[in-house]
């Protein structure tokens, strides 16, 4: 098997050269309105924006700032598949405009808009990034009531386009089978809270540091196996450093990336090239967790029921029999913005788990 991952350096405008109903699933984090690293993208979009900033007009020029992600959201809506499922990171703004201090709800105003685009809003995440540095708060100090809250989370909004998708075709039934998660993974993935930092970044650009705000692989790994199967689309019109495509190399899933800023081009094909050993580790370490996983529980309740077809270990669910991880065998550049990349049952880079073999031959209840 191989996926393709193409990458297209220019304007959201670009999705209009996207085929309707041609992208399995949305994983991005836009710009957030009303941050002030981000204004100069939004005012090159719209010059009103700035003559709202200018005169100190706060409102409105967060109107603005999400009528243009508005544009994005509309595009969307037509390449998303029926049943497809768009994932938005996105941050709420605290900010002084003049003598005006304030929060700009960017959160609620995108649940707003996607409603209104005939979306339905499923239960969001909440991503906990939250800082210890004793300078965190804002305000009058000790002083009521002048102190402000600290916002030390961002919201993952999900929304689907109509019905469940449906899988009729046996093919299609197999691929899904082979794409599912593990029973202890299913109980973290699904959580409404999610607890980890932001990613580290070596950007060595001091603009292009600027403007980076990327979400760690681990978030975008998790959404790309929780709302699609292998071989599917997934597209992220805001790509920044590459996370989207690379948890969807990672996953056997096929991306499309859009990145208006020219300058994240050799970050986000770095990522990509040098991600094979990375993203074959973390399989690896998925499955060790797993084995740890089963062998503590073993000792607490005895033999799991099941096992898994291919590589013959415990599992809980009868849904993770044919559960299917493959390794990165190759990552190919094809052209000047696309890449293959092709896949392999084994790593053989690794060293062999000292548990599978035990787990093989256990009996099952």
């Amino acid at each position: 098997m191989s996926t393709k991952h193409k990458i297209i350096y220019s304007s959201a405008e670009k999705l209009t050269n996207i085929e309707d109903k041609s992208i399995d699933l949305v994983i991005t984090s836009p710009p957030y309105p009303m941050i002030e690293m981000w204004d100069e993208i939004f005012c090159k979009q719209n010059p009103k924006i700035k003559e709202s900033l200018d005169k100190l007009e706060s409102e409105e020029a967060f109107q603005l700032m999400h009528e243009e992600l508005k544009k994005v959201w509309c595009e969307l809506s037509r390449v998303i598949v029926p049943g497809g499922i768009i994932c938005i990171n996105i941050g709420d703004a605290t900010r002084t405009i003049g003598k005006k201090f304030q929060l700009f709800p960017s959160h609620a105003r995108i649940i707003e808009n996607f409603l209104k685009l005939g979306f339905q809003s499923l239960p969001e995440i909440i991503w906990r990034k939250q800082t210890n540095a004793p300078n965190k708060f804002m305000g009058s100090g000790m002083y009521p009531p002048g102190a402000y809250v600290t916002l030390e989370h961002e919201y993952i909004l999900l929304f689907r386009k109509g019905n469940k998708r449906e899988f009729k075709e046996e093919k299609r039934k197999i691929i899904r089978r082979e794409s599912s998660y593990f029973w202890e993974e299913r109980n973290i993935w699904f959580s409404d809270i999610w607890d980890f930092k932001g990613i580290s970044q070596n950007l060595n650009n001091k603009l292009t540091r600027k403007r980076s705000a990327a979400f760690p692989f681990e978030l975008a790994y998790r959404l790309v196996n929780m709302f699609s199967i292998k071989g599917d689309t997934i597209l992220d019109p805001f790509l920044g450093t590459g996370t989207t495509s690379i948890a969807a190399i990672t996953s056997e899933r096929n991306s499309i990336g859009i990145e208006i800023d020219i300058s994240m081009k050799d970050i986000i094909e770095t990522n990509i090239e040098n991600f094979k050993n990375i993203a074959n580790n973390y399989i690896e370490k998925r499955i060790k967790n797993h084995l740890n996983f089963i062998e503590k529980r073993t000792t607490i309740k005895g033999p799991a029921k099941y096992k898994n077809e291919k590589l013959g270990f415990s599992v809980i669910t009868k849904q993770e029999i044919a559960l299917k991880l493959n390794y990165i065998k190759k990552i190919r550049k094809i052209d000047e913005n696309e890449f293959v990349v092709d896949y392999c049952e084994n790593n053989p880079s690794s060293k062999k788990h000292p548990n599978l073999d035990k787990w093989r031959a256990a009996p099952n209840d």
